[in-house]
């Protein structure tokens, strides 16, 4: 039989004074409310990454690999499609997606309003599925269907921004006049087919989708010749591995760049809010532990007699501690059940039903975001457990120090 685990068991199940019983409480409360504050900001932490990431990899990729150049402008050297990197990129290890775009800057004029932009060109084998959960209005650009053509070389047709809408006062099936500036201004007539809003003001507010026949024939570029290349990794945590691979595969005058490096800031304040949340689970961490030494020093004073009379049938100081310990892990593990209750319960209130607004124009998004990630959410309730239960081994060392005269005269 395990002696200690029954003497715990007997002392968890006999009334104790109404002050031993509420620290008891106190401390399962603790843990139970720390553990919950730190499900839901993981939940929310990881939740606005992969948010920002996914609007971030809306108007790029991560890795994007153009023809090296001193020109920082829209407007891009050619880069051929037949070359070693883009025939051969499904064999490259990491690698998704590749597609070819091109970029190139204009002016959308409408009877009234005047705004800059840059057209996106992009082709057939273009990765629609980020830009579809985006779409507010209309529908996405059909530039390989017959009825959307407006010329035999390309397609009229094409994706604008909410904001961009909204500065030109434009609609879903209206037309507007983007001129391109070259050494003459060349005016084309495009239609709105859609609109997008993605809440990530760098993007939205210049960015427009249109067919990247349109840009190689203002370039007068052949069929063959695209402005960069556009690369998805299947595991975005193996973006660097990816990236030396590439670099590998890439000719000299390649520059291939990833999206860290192009958005430097924000993965920067994303790595910041990584280090804050570690700091914030510490501090849950040491205060549930602190509760729980001065929780077990409560009960040891109260079973003084107890312990002195264990030492003096001869219970050595080990069954003793492990007696304390058994004791304090059941108001653990009755903490994490509560905790884990009440945490993933809020984040699946706010997950299914969006309760808590965010200002999109600070945030990027208009709700509080949600990720779910029950890994990370096991090895928080196993580390709390754990780091609980070496800090409870503290407080029983008073017990080792009671002398069993002593103890079986003390009162309570």
């Amino acid at each position: 039989m395990n002696v200690p685990f029954f003497i715990a068991r007997r002392i968890r199940h006999t009334p104790t004074s109404s002050f031993s019983a509420t620290v008891t409480k106190v401390g399962i409360a603790s843990i139970a409310i720390g553990l919950a504050s730190i499900i839901v900001a993981f939940a929310v932490l990881f939740g606005y990454k992969q948010g920002i990431q996914q609007k971030v990899f809306v108007f790029g990729s991560h890795i994007t690999v153009s023809k090296f150049s001193l020109n920082n402008s829209y407007e891009e050297t050619p880069l051929p499609l037949q070359t070693p990197l883009y025939k051969g990129a499904d064999k490259i290890s990491g690698i998704r997606h590749i597609q070819a775009v091109a970029t190139k800057a204009g002016m959308l004029k409408t009877a009234d309003e005047l705004a800059g932009a840059v057209l996106k060109g992009v082709g057939r084998e273009y990765d629609w599925d980020l830009f579809r959960s985006a779409i507010v209005a209309g529908k996405l650009p059909q530039f390989y269907k017959d009825s959307a053509q407006c010329n035999p070389n390309y397609s009229c047709q094409i994706l604008i921004s909410k904001r961009i809408s909204e500065r030109l006062q434009l609609d879903v099936g209206e037309d507007v006049i983007m001129y391109f500036i070259g050494n003459t201004l060349r005016p084309r007539k495009l239609q709105v087919t859609g609109i997008y809003d993605t809440g990530l003001e760098e993007g939205d507010n210049v960015m427009v989708i249109g067919d990247l026949r349109l840009i190689q024939q203002l370039n007068n570029w052949g069929p063959d010749s695209v402005g960069s290349y556009e690369i998805f990794v299947k595991d975005f945590s193996q973006l660097n591995i990816a990236y030396r691979d590439v670099r590998e595969a890439a000719s000299p005058d390649m520059r291939p760049m990833r999206v860290t490096d192009t958005y430097k800031p924000l993965f920067d304040w994303m790595t910041l809010l990584d280090q804050n949340t570690g700091i914030f689970l510490a501090l849950i961490l040491f205060v549930a532990g602190f509760n729980m030494v001065a929780i077990l020093l409560v009960l040891m004073m109260e079973r003084t007699p107890m312990i002195g009379l264990l030492k003096a049938f001869g219970s050595p100081n080990a069954l003793i501690r492990r007696v304390f310990v058994y004791v304090g892990l059941n108001m653990v593990i009755k903490g994490l059940v509560i905790g884990n209750v009440i945490g993933i319960g809020l984040c699946a209130i706010q997950y299914y039903f969006e309760l808590i607004p965010l200002d999109p124009k600070n945030y990027y998004m208009d709700t509080v975001p949600i990720a779910w990630n029950f890994p990370v959410i096991g090895l928080v309730n196993i580390a709390t457990i754990s780091l609980i239960a070496m800090v409870m081994w503290l407080p029983t060392l008073v017990a080792t120090k009671i002398q069993p005269i002593k103890a079986l005269v003390f009162k309570k």
